[in-house]
């Protein structure tokens, strides 16, 4: 975000590099640390032998009903349903860390937000719906032994 804006709206130079060097810098920088977050995160799971998470999207939408009813069972902390409830509600809020009227920067906050909700609750609805899947399958093998 910081890159985008620097091309677009930066007219003098930063740090003696003309707007468009320092603004695509900035976004290569950003793109090479997305990258490298998710291949650390891969390596993590495979690392600690923690399940990936399965399923499209949609089916983690429909997952996440029952996610929230069997809380429980699954082992979902509290404390992740309250910071997704905190992220709701910054969301919704009219108050706000940085306000919507600095153009660009105003909305970086709500959508640094929203992206951390969407992922986070689609990590965590992926590894339910694998749960599921293996809780599924014993269910059936101790059927089928008895």
């Amino acid at each position: 975000m910081l890159g985008l804006s620097t091309l677009l709206w930066r007219d003098d130079e930063l740090i003696g590099l003309p707007p468009v060097v320092a603004g695509s810098g900035l976004v290569v920088l950003g793109v090479a640390a997305g990258v490298l977050w998710v291949v650390r995160r891969r390596r993590r799971w495979e690392r600690n032998g923690e399940p990936r998470p399965v399923g499209t999207v949609l089916d983690r939408a429909k997952a996440l009903p029952r996610l929230l009813r069997e809380r429980k069972a699954y082992g979902l902390p509290t404390s992740t349903m309250a910071t997704w409830a905190f992220a709701v509600v910054y969301l919704v809020s009219p108050i706000d860390l940085l306000p919507e009227l600095l153009p660009l920067i105003g909305v970086t906050d709500d959508a640094g937000v929203a992206v951390w909700l969407l992922t986070s609750v689609s990590t965590v609805t992926g590894q339910y719906l694998r749960w599921e899947r293996e809780r599924s399958g014993q269910a059936k093998k101790a059927r089928k032994t008895r």
